[in-house]
């Protein structure tokens, strides 16, 4: 339907392999509309053109935020690599038939961080994806020599290397599927080629798994040996049933004082939710946003300020970097380098510093359990059901997809309620 839509432009995509084979014609489309446009508002540079097309469309009704999403996509593509003749800067297909080109391992990282940025992954995901090729390269070149070619590569490489990581590495399900998930996407994204023949990978298996508990009176304790910040983290991870990388990406204008609630954006599987704003916590909360917001005004007299914004709200909400709403919760005590955008920011608290909280607070408290922030996680869900809440309410809370994942926390009710007593006891 759309095969004469700047076909130059279409071949360009599919030598490239960066956007499904079934989209290529609607990326066009999108350019030849934006072309157009352009034509009609030749008085604009390119750039105002590009956001003021962009925001005729997010005022269209009758156009869908995922197509906006496309259009922007096809626009970043077609105007910043495909106008400006530097397909080099796209990943290339290096194994396509008649592509005889070389390129180094490193040369293959640049592509692959470049196409993971395309696609608007997390930073966290660029980082963990890249470190995995750089495992993958490492094992492959171990065995076959440092002379190993990248187009030489195939699926029995991969699936080597996931039963390697089962066997003899050991490594847990989840850490095996996130190795695939990268190998996955190095393959697709970067070479061009689809992973098949991989129903000979041993798989990591994990037999099932009850989730660590804390009792009421061990959550007590843990907060009697906290204050402070460190308390209302322990108080908000518990009481409000948050993952860690929920709580650091928390935003001031998701916090909802008369509604008690709070809003998890974006969240696991990129899914939104409310859950609990603990009634307790609301004055502590307040105070200590005063102080987070003291610190942003002394941030914003010093010339910084800005915080970090996903791409599509940065160009939608020019502004909102800096305003308060957006800030952080629980910021980073330093200032620091984006190091995507190159910009100075005061980032959200990290992993590593929520973690020792909680780590720190377990071990003052004499928990000999190996008690992590998930665990609170878990000990909310159970003690709502020892409250007699509904699974499904408890199942919304939490944003599991699956009922059958919330079920966990009934087995676990059931063995802390109904353990049958030991006949030595009898005795």
């Amino acid at each position: 339907m759309f095969a004469k839509t700047l076909p130059e432009f279409q071949d360009f995509l599919r030598s490239r392999g960066v956007v499904p084979e079934k989209n290529v014609p609607y990326y066009a489309l999108w350019a030849n509309k934006f072309l157009a446009f352009s034509n009609s508002n030749s008085e604009l540079n390119r750039e105002l053109q590009v956001e003021r097309f962009l925001s005729r469309l997010k005022m269209d009704k009758n156009i869908a935020d995922w197509q906006v999403k496309q259009a922007e996509e096809a626009l970043r593509l077609y105007v910043g690599h495909f106008l400006e003749g530097e397909p080099s800067s796209l990943a290339p297909n290096v194994c396509r038939e008649g592509n005889k080109g070389h390129l180094s391992w490193a040369d293959m990282l640049n592509k692959m961080r470049e196409a993971i940025r395309i696609k608007h992954y997390s930073y966290r995901t660029e980082g963990s994806y890249l470190d995995w090729v750089k495992r993958f390269y490492g094992y492959v070149v171990n065995l076959k020599g440092k002379d190993v070619k990248v187009q030489d590569l195939d699926s029995s490489d991969v699936r080597d290397f996931l039963s390697y990581l089962a066997i003899r590495k050991r490594v847990a399900s989840s850490t095996q599927n996130q190795a695939f998930n990268a190998l996955l996407f190095f393959f697709r994204e970067v070479l061009g080629r689809e992973l098949k023949d991989l129903g000979q990978t041993v798989r990591a298996k994990r037999g099932p798994r009850l989730p660590v508990v804390l009792t009421v009176e061990e959550v007590r304790e843990l907060f009697r040996n906290a204050q402070g910040k460190n308390l209302l983290i322990l108080q908000l991870l518990y009481g409000a049933g948050l993952r860690l990388m929920e709580l650091a990406r928390l935003r001031v204008q998701d916090l909802d004082f008369d509604s008690g609630l709070i809003f998890i954006r974006s969240g696991k599987g990129d899914k939104d939710r409310s859950t609990i704003l603990p009634e307790c916590i609301k004055q502590k909360l307040r105070l200590h946003l005063e102080e987070v917001r003291a610190i942003h005004k002394k941030d914003l007299e010093a010339g910084h300020g800005a915080v970090y914004l996903p791409d599509g709200l940065v160009r939608k909400y020019s502004q909102a970097e800096k305003e308060w709403g957006w800030q952080y919760v629980f910021p980073s005590s330093k200032l620091s380098l984006d190091p995507r955008s190159g910009k100075i920011r005061r980032h959200h608290l990290s992993e590593r510093s929520i973690q020792n909280t909680v780590r720190d607070a377990v071990k003052k408290a004499g928990i000999v359990k190996h008690a992590t922030v998930h665990t609170l996680r878990h000990s909310f869900a159970t003690h709502l059901l020892m409250d007699g809440v509904n699974i499904r309410e408890i199942q919304d809370l939490l944003g599991h997809k699956n009922v059958e994942t919330t079920m966990i926390y009934t087995h676990v009710l059931r063995d802390m309620s109904n353990a049958p007593k030991s006949p030595l006891d009898n005795i």
